[in-house]
């Protein structure tokens, strides 16, 4: 009789990225990959449905993130996609294919990783820095430590104060051209907090033993976290600097007034 392992989570369109020649290996073991994608879908919806106004999800992915389509999100969700073109265009050829479908009640955009200017494309496409967002990060290609501050940046300047930030990191991020003696965790707390984050990073074991799973013992080079923004962001920042323009400006005329 066939052992039946009850799955993480269902994804129902990931088979038309997998080769049919290609054969499914069952395992009692579960592999870190899937324990993460499994905790960043709690956390994405257990704090979209908790937290006030939270509308805004910001992917960034290889191209072949399936959460836009197997998610239940909220009616009138703002979903943006930040990947590699090429592979973003081929994946949802293949999607479309197997009939995946984002919910109507939702608005669902692409943006090109090679965009010029990010900031700029977000805020076009209706992203608003003075309300709550998400970010998750999975997948995106990273070529050295320089694109990942890069894009840091970007979240850091977008995200209003409480908005969270997750997913995972490739290790050698924490390793490029440090010590024996380095704590990847001192690293990563100084880079997330210059930005005005406070991160926590995430046990792959204890994950596991959350879901009551048994993780593989194979290698995985990978940081899972979550950072949670400490700081205004830009919009947030140029809100209260007209306000405060204008609370001085009414306060010139009123002296005016009494001279």
């Amino acid at each position: 009789m066939p052992l039946f392992i009850e799955p993480l989570f269902v994804d129902p369109y990931a088979g038309c990225f997998v080769s049919t020649d290609n054969e499914v290996d069952m395992k009692k073991q579960t592999h870190h990959y899937c324990l993460a994608t499994k905790y960043i879908d709690d956390k994405l919806l257990h704090t979209i449905h908790r937290m006030d106004g939270l509308k805004q999800i910001v992917l960034l992915t290889d191209g072949m993130d399936t959460r836009p389509y197997r998610l239940n999100w909220p009616s009138s969700t703002l979903i943006f996609d930040i990947s590699p073109d090429e592979l973003y265009k081929k994946a949802a050829e293949k999607l479309e294919g197997v009939g995946a479908k984002i919910s109507r009640s939702c608005l669902f955009y692409h943006i090109p990783l090679v965009s010029s200017n990010l900031q700029q494309v977000l805020h076009t496409q209706g992203f608003n820095g003075s309300r709550p967002s998400i970010w998750v990060i999975q997948g995106l290609p990273l070529i050295n430590v320089t694109s990942f501050k890069d894009i840091l940046f970007v979240v850091s300047s977008m995200a209003m104060n409480g908005s969270l930030f997750l997913g995972e990191l490739p290790g050698w991020l924490a390793e490029t051209g440090i010590g024996r003696n380095f704590d990847s965790g001192k690293w990563m707390d100084k880079l997330f907090m210059s930005n005005g984050f406070r991160v926590n990073i995430i046990s792959y074991d204890e994950v596991a033993r959350n879901f009551g799973k048994q993780l593989t013992s194979e290698e995985y080079s990978k940081i899972l976290f979550v950072a949670e923004q400490l700081r205004f962001s830009d919009a947030q920042m140029e809100t209260w600097r007209r306000e405060f323009q204008r609370v001085e400006e009414e306060g010139d005329e009123e002296g005016f007034e009494e001279l």
